[in-house]
Order: structure tokens, then C-alpha cells, then sequence
């Protein structure tokens, strides 16, 4: 919003929400004769200069906020979707600059765009990209990169969905497992590799999730290998039946199908105990990813002045400018794009 908008704004809000106070000769005596009587008109005055104040702060704030243009990184915690976690960010940050409001159904329709790429499991913590504004055509680009992550995998055990949260299925012995085993088959996970997608994904059958269709009880056949790229893959740690690794990927790969054919290879099953994202394309969970007490207004604007520089010049957003009001309705939206070669990316609008 213009700063005349606001000043708009602040002019209506004082014609509906005070009521003047006639100076008179006779009750500006009555006033001075009567102490509290002229408290609480002050108290009114001050009240009314607060209200409108408070409104064209948040005018301000609604209108830095629809002009916030590129991409940043969020600290997805472990319990919510990936779509969840972004809509709480939007209606944190709605609701910091008081949108939508009365005021700005009179004004002219602005959409307020916002999407992550590169889904996270529920079940998974760490960096989540996130574009605002004209930087939602950004996150295919910018997410071709690797993607680096820790995870903790557990022998002997297998589930349905590869991971803690599903039903064991199948337990097998691991006590003859060394970490010279372990560290002896990595490298046929090295390099330009085939992966089975797990069933429990957001890979598509119809134009449904195969999540979906397996929690209806729904029979699914498994997706076809596809080919898919480790950069590097270590072991970090081996504490029976636990076991840690640092892997860095390319688009598509699934944690969950590595860690279940480490365990068959091993003679035994494995599923992911925990999984962090670490990094996703250039943004790290140290050193870009926000935690949920700095998503306000004003720190993700310094994260994408930050954030720019990560990327090619080319690629350099502008920042949009804000659209002049005319009496319409405001609308906002979010958009979960996906990479092409994602995992488990999902396009979604609302």
C-alpha cells in the first residue's frame, strides 16, 4: 500500500472510530471545573491517535509484505507436512500485518504467494525452501542441486513405510554386522545408481498419492527403478543395531529406500530411525534455515537480502512493486512447486 493509502486509511479509520469533542466556551469550562471529566476525554484522544496509529502500522507492514520478492530457508521441525508448516508461516505472517482486514476488502486484489520446494517427511527435520512472491518460479532452479542430509537407520527391523512411524513387517538377526560391513557396500550406493521409490510417497497413480492409496488399504504396485545420483555417502557412526550416515544426493532420491537396501544387502532389514535435511541447494540448516520465532515481516526480508547472494546473477530477483488499492477484494494463496526430480514433491494450490 502507497503511503497516501495509508494516509487514506488512517483518515477513514478516525471519521468512524472517534468522537469529536466541541471545544465550546462552556465545555471547556465544565471540563477545567471537572478533573475527571477532562481525564477521560484525554484518554479518548490518546485512544483514538493509538487506534489509527495501530492501523497504519499495520498498512505498512501488509504493504512491506507484498512486496517481499525471492527465496529463504525455514527450520522444519519434526510432527508437520511439509504444506502444513508453510501454511502456519502464512498465517503468521497475515496475521502480523492484520491481512485480511476490512480495510483492505475495499482495496484492490493482491495475492500474496507462497511455496516451498523439495518436500520434507513428516517424520523429517531440517532446511525447507521456501519462495515468496515472484520467487515461487524461482524453486525449480534453484533446488537442481545436491541435497545433503544425516540419518539414522535401525537394523533388523523393517517397516512399510521405510521409516520409525510405519508397521514392522519383518525382523531379521544383526548382531554378526560389523562397521566394516557397513562401510564395505557404500560404494555400490555411490555414484549413478537404480532406486525403487518407497510405497509411501508422494509419487502419483492416477492423480493420487500412493501414501494415499496405501493408507486406504489399497493394493500398490511398486514404481519401476529409476536412475538417480549419491555424490557421496559415509558412515558416521555404528552403535548396534544403529547406525549413521551423512549422504549427499541429487533430485529423487529417497533416504528411506537407502537405508532398507543397506539392510538387505547386509543380509538383514533397516528402516530410518531419524532424518535430517542438512542442506538443499545452497541454503544450510546452520547458517540460513529460520526457526519458527524469527518468521516475521522483517526477518525473512533480511534473510532474502541475505539469501540473494547465494545465487547466480542471472537468476536475481527484483523486487516486485507493491499495487496501487482500487476497491477489491485482497486474495492469498500458497503453491507447493515442485522440482522436477524432487523427492516426494508435490504441486498443491488453495
Amino acid at each position: 500500500m502507497a503511503a497516501s493509502e495509508a494516509a487514506v486509511m488512517s483518515s477513514s479509520s478516525l471519521k468512524t472510530d472517534t468522537c469529536p469533542v466541541l471545544e465550546t466556551a462552556g465545555t471547556v469550562a465544565a471540563m477545567a471545573a471537572n478533573p475527571p471529566a477532562r481525564a477521560a476525554a484525554a484518554v479518548v484522544a490518546a485512544a483514538a491517535r493509538t487506534g489509527s496509529e495501530a492501523r497504519v502500522s499495520k498498512a505498512a507492514l501488509a504493504t512491506k509484505l507484498l512486496s517481499l520478492s525471492g527465496v529463504f530457508a525455514v527450520h522444519k521441525p519434526k510432527g508437520p507436512t511439509s504444506a502444513e508448516l508453510l501454511n502456519r508461516l502464512k498465517e503468521k505472517l497475515l496475521a502480523e500485518a492484520g491481512m485480511p482486514s476490512p480495510e483492505w476488502t475495499k482495496r484492490k486484489k493482491q495475492t500474496l504467494k507462497i511455496g516451498h520446494g523439495g518436500t520434507l517427511d513428516s517424520a523429517a527435520r531440517g532446511v525447507l525452501v521456501v519462495g515468496i512472491g515472484s520467487g515461487t518460479k524461482m524453486l525449480t532452479s534453484m533446488l537442481s542441486g545436491s541435497k545433503r542430509y544425516i540419518a539414522i537407520g535401525e537394523l533388523g527391523k523393517a517397516t512399510d513405510t521405510l521409516d520409525s512411524t510405519g508397521k514392522v513387517t519383518e525382523e531379521k538377526p544383526y548382531d554378526k554386522i560389523t562397521q566394516e560391513d557397513i562401510e564395505g557396500i557404500l560404494q555400490k550406493f555411490t555414484g549413478n545408481i537404480m532406486q525403487v521409490p518407497p510405497l509411501y510417497s508422494a509419487l502419483k497413480k492416477d492423480g493420487q498419492r500412493l501414501s494415499t492409496l496405501m493408507k486406504r488399504g489399497e493394493v500398490v504396485e511398486a514404481k519401476p527403478a529409476r536412475p538417480v545420483t549419491v555424490y557421496s555417502i559415509s558412515l558416521q557412526k555404528f552403535q548396534p543395531p544403529f547406525f549413521t550416515l551423512d549422504v549427499e544426493c541429487g533430485g529423487g532420491f529417497y533416504i528411506r529406500s537407502l537405508v532398507s537396501d543397506i539392510g538387505k544387502e547386509l543380509s538383514s532389514c533397516a528402516n530410518v530411525l531419524e532424518l535430517t535435511r542438512t542442506k538443499q541447494g545452497p541454503f544450510t540448516l546452520e547458517e540460513h534455515a529460520l526457526p519458527e520465532d524469527k518468521w516475521t515481516i522483517d526477518d525473512i526480508a533480511q534473510s532474502l537480502e541475505h539469501c540473494s547472494s547465494l545465487f547466480p546473477a542471472e537468476l536475481a530477483l527484483k523486487k516486485s512493486k507493491p499495487e496501487k488499492s482500487n476497491e477489491q477484494v485482497l486474495s492469498c494463496e500458497y503453491i507447493t512447486l515442485n522440482e522436477p526430480k524432487g523427492e516426494d514433491d508435490v504441486i498443491k494450490t488453495c
